[in-house]
C-alpha cells in the first residue's frame, strides 16, 4: 500500500513539473490550429467545389438529412452560379470570368475538357434611333431607309454599343403620348416630340439620326465616355444639333413635361427651341462622331446632294455608299502600319492562313463611293484609299505589339499544327513523346513579347490577354485553322466586328493558282522563311486531313472501326503533350463563337 502510494505521488510531482506543463500546453495549441486549418480548409475546398460542380453534369448531388448542416462537407452549395445565357455554341464556349488563368482544365475540374475560360460580355451601352417606316414615300424609299439603318447599327455595334431602332409603337406606349395628340402643333413639331416620347417609354440613354456615325478608334475618350451609358445632365454637343443627343429617363421626362405644357403650342418650332436651356449641358463637337446633315452633304459631297435632289430613294442609296466608304476608310488610316498577317511556322501554314490572308486583302481594298477620293467630314487630312495603292500586308512570325497595325492571327489545333510542321498525314503517340516539340505555335507567336525562357503559362496567359482584352479586340482578330464556324456566318459577323461593309472581291483576293502559276512574292525579311514548291503542293491535303479527323469526344460514338478511335487517341495524347497550344486554340474558337452568339441572339431580339 505504502507502494503504491508512492508511485501516485510521484506521478503527481511529475506531472506538477514545469517542463510537462509546457509540453501540454504545445500539445494542446498544436491540436486546436490543426482542427481550425482543417476546418477552413474544407470549407474553402467546399465553396470552390461548389462553385463549379453544378457545370459537371457527371457528379451527383447527394441528398442525405444532414446536408444543409454546417458540419457536412458534402453540403450543397446555397446559391450555384448560374451558367451564362450565351454559354453553348458547338460545346466550345465557355462563362467564367478570368483571364489570368492559364489552363481552363484547372476550374472545370478536367471533365469538360471543350470549355474554356471566357471574359464576361460587356454590357453595351444602348444607343436608340427612331425611325417610321410607314413615313417613306414609297417602296424603294423603304429600302434604302432599312440599308442606311443597317450601315448605322453595324458601325455603333463594332464601337461597342447596343444600336435600338425606336417606332411608333414605343411613343404610343407613353403616357404623355394622349396629351400630345390634342395639342395643335405643327407635323414636324409633332413628330419631333414623338421621337422623343419613344427614347423616354426605352428609358433614356443615347438617342441619335441614322446619319450620325461613330468614326475613331475604339480608345477614343468621348466613345469611351459615351459605352459608359452615365449621363449627369441631359447633353446635346455644338455642330449636331438635336442629331445625337445623352441623358437620363428622368431628365428626359422633365423635358417633354416642360415642351408639352408650353402656353401657346402653335409657337413651338422645335423641341430643343422650346425646352429650357439650362436642362441641357452642351459639349463642344466630339471628334469621332460624325454628322452627314443637309447642310454639310450640300457643303462637301456635290455628287451626293445632287442625287438626294433628283430622287430621294438614289440619294440615300449613294450616301450610304459613301458613309460606308468612310467608315472603311477610317478604319484604314487608324492601321496606317496596315495588316500583320499572323504566320509563326513560316515554312509549312501558307494554306493554313489562306484565310486570314484573303480577309486582309479585302480589308486593304477601296470600298465602292460615289466621291471615291472624298475624306470622312472628321479628318479632311485623310489619305484616302486608293486601288494603286492598297494597305500593307505582312506575315510576321511573332505577334506585334503596335497600335497602328492590325493583327489577323490563325491559331492552330496542335494536331493540325503537327501534320503541317512535319509534313507527314499521322502522327502517333511515340513520335509525339519523343520526337516532336511542345507548344511550338504559341512558343513561335509570342516570342517577340516574352523571349525564350518563359513557361507555356505564362504565354497562355499573355495570348488570351493579345485576343479578348480591351485592346485585343479593337486591334485584332483571331480565326481557327479548322473552319468550325460555317462561312456565311462567320462573313457576316466580320462585317459587323470591322463596322462597315467588307469589300470581298474574289477576282482581287488571294488564292493560290498553281505551283505553275503562283506570282513571286515580295519577300519582307520579317516575314521569315519561305516554303518551297514541294511543300506548298503537301500543305492542302494535311490541312484537309487535319480538319476530317478533328473531332470531338462524342462523334467516335457508332462509328464502325478502329480508325476514327484511333486518331481521337492520338489527338487526346498531342493535347495532352501540348498543353499551351491546346488551351490557345480552344479560347480563340470560344472566344470568336461567344461573340457571335450574341450578335446573332441579339439580331433575334432585334428581329421586329
Amino acid at each position: 500500500m505504502r507502494e503504491q502510494h508512492t508511485s501516485i505521488r510521484r506521478t503527481l510531482r511529475i506531472c506538477s513539473s514545469r517542463r510537462f506543463r509546457f509540453l501540454f500546453a504545445c500539445v494542446t495549441v498544436f491540436s486546436l490550429f490543426s482542427l481550425l486549418f482543417s476546418r477552413l480548409n474544407t470549407v474553402t475546398g467546399q465553396r470552390t467545389l461548389s462553385r463549379y460542380a453544378n457545370r459537371i453534369p457527371s457528379v451527383p448531388k447527394i441528398r442525405v438529412p444532414t446536408s444543409d448542416s454546417i458540419l457536412n462537407d458534402f453540403r450543397q452549395p446555397v446559391n450555384p452560379l448560374p451558367r451564362e445565357k450565351n454559354d453553348i455554341f458547338d460545346d466550345r464556349s465557355g462563362s467564367e470570368k478570368l483571364l489570368s488563368v492559364p489552363f481552363s482544365s484547372a476550374l472545370a475540374l478536367a471533365l469538360d475538357e471543350y470549355r474554356s475560360i471566357l471574359p464576361p460580355l460587356e454590357d453595351r451601352a444602348p444607343i436608340y434611333c427612331y425611325h417610321d417606316p410607314a413615313a417613306a414615300e414609297d417602296r424603294t424609299t423603304a429600302d434604302a431607309e432599312s440599308d442606311l439603318l443597317l450601315t448605322w447599327r453595324r458601325a455603333w455595334w463594332a464601337h461597342g454599343f447596343r444600336p435600338i431602332i425606336l417606332g411608333p409603337a414605343d411613343a404610343l406606349n407613353n403616357p404623355l403620348y394622349g396629351e400630345l395628340q390634342r395639342l395643335d402643333l405643327e407635323p414636324a413639331v409633332k413628330t419631333e416630340i414623338t421621337r422623343w416620347l419613344a427614347w423616354e417609354t426605352a428609358g433614356g440613354g443615347l438617342l441619335s439620326f441614322y446619319t450620325v456615325l461613330p468614326m475613331g478608334p475604339e480608345e477614343d475618350p468621348e466613345l469611351i465616355f459615351l459605352r459608359r451609358g452615365i449621363y449627369p445632365k441631359l447633353i446635346r454637343w455644338q455642330g449636331l444639333d438635336d442629331g445625337l443627343l445623352a441623358g437620363s429617363q428622368l431628365d428626359v421626362l422633365a423635358a417633354i413635361k416642360h415642351v408639352l405644357a408650353s402656353s401657346e403650342p402653335k409657337q413651338v418650332k422645335g423641341f430643343l427651341a422650346a425646352a429650357p436651356t439650362e436642362r441641357f449641358q452642351v459639349d463642344d463637337m466630339p471628334k469621332p462622331i460624325v454628322y452627314y446633315d443637309a447642310s454639310l452633304i450640300k457643303t462637301k459631297y456635290g455628287k451626293v446632294n445632287e442625287a438626294l435632289n433628283d430622287s430621294r430613294a438614289r440619294g440615300l442609296k449613294s450616301l450610304n455608299l459613301l458613309i460606308n466608304s468612310h467608315l472603311h476608310a477610317a478604319w484604314q488610316n487608324h492601321f496606317s502600319d496596315g495588316i500583320a498577317v499572323m504566320k509563326p511556322l513560316p515554312e509549312h501554314s501558307t494554306h493554313m492562313i489562306s484565310d486570314a490572308r484573303q480577309l486582309a486583302v479585302s480589308l486593304s481594298q477601296c470600298s465602292p463611293s460615289p466621291m471615291v477620293n472624298s475624306c470622312p467630314p472628321n479628318n479632311d487630312q485623310c489619305n484616302p484609299c486608293v486601288s494603286s495603292r492598297p494597305m500593307h500586308i505582312s506575315t510576321p512570325g511573332r505577334y506585334q505589339n503596335i497600335s497602328t497595325l492590325y493583327t489577323i492571327g490563325t491559331v492552330p489545333h496542335p494536331y493540325t499544327t503537327a501534320l503541317l510542321r512535319e509534313l507527314r498525314k499521322e502522327v502517333d503517340i511515340p513520335w509525339i513523346r519523343w520526337n516532336s516539340p511542345r507548344d511550338p505555335w504559341l512558343r513561335a507567336a509570342t516570342m517577340g513579347l516574352l523571349g525564350a525562357t518563359v513557361s507555356s503559362a505564362i504565354r497562355v496567359v499573355r495570348f488570351k490577354e493579345m485576343v479578348a482584352s480591351q485592346y485585343g479586340t479593337a486591334h485584332s482578330l483571331w480565326l481557327t485553322a479548322e473552319k468550325l464556324i460555317e462561312e456565311d456566318k462567320l462573313k457576316d459577323y466580320l462585317d459587323w466586328h470591322f463596322g462597315f461593309a467588307i469589300p470581298y472581291d474574289q477576282d482581287r483576293g488571294y488564292s493560290d493558282p498553281g505551283p505553275g502559276r503562283r506570282p513571286k512574292p515580295e519577300h519582307d525579311p520579317v516575314d521569315g522563311p519561305v516554303a518551297n514548291e514541294a511543300d506548298l503542293a503537301l500543305e492542302p491535303f494535311l490541312l484537309q486531313r487535319a480538319r476530317e479527323l478533328h473531332v470531338t469526344h462524342n462523334d467516335v460514338d457508332g462509328e464502325e472501326g478502329g480508325d476514327r478511335h484511333q486518331a481521337v487517341a492520338v489527338r487526346a495524347a498531342i493535347e495532352a503533350w501540348n498543353l499551351g497550344d491546346t488551351e490557345a486554340w480552344k479560347f480563340a474558337t470560344a472566344f470568336l463563337a461567344q461573340r457571335i452568339v450574341e450578335r446573332l441572339e441579339w439580331e433575334k431580339d432585334e428581329s421586329g
